[in-house]
């Protein structure tokens, strides 16, 4: 294990880094938001579909 060369290409990634533009940004989000909502709805048809199959008892 080599510290000073590990350092240097953290170093070297860092400096290679930017930060995304607005549009870049908006983008990534929407996506990541679609995605979080496609799976929440995912996750609550099977709810739906497994109460309907075996409803629990009240």
């Amino acid at each position: 294990m080599d510290v000073k060369l590990d350092l240097a290409s953290y170093v070297r990634v860092l400096k290679l880094a930017s930060t995304p533009s607005w549009d870049e940004f908006s983008k990534i989000a929407q996506i990541a938001g679609a995605g979080i909502l496609l799976v929440g709805l995912l996750g609550f048809t099977i709810f739906a579909i497994m109460t309907f199959i075996n409803p629990v008892p009240v």
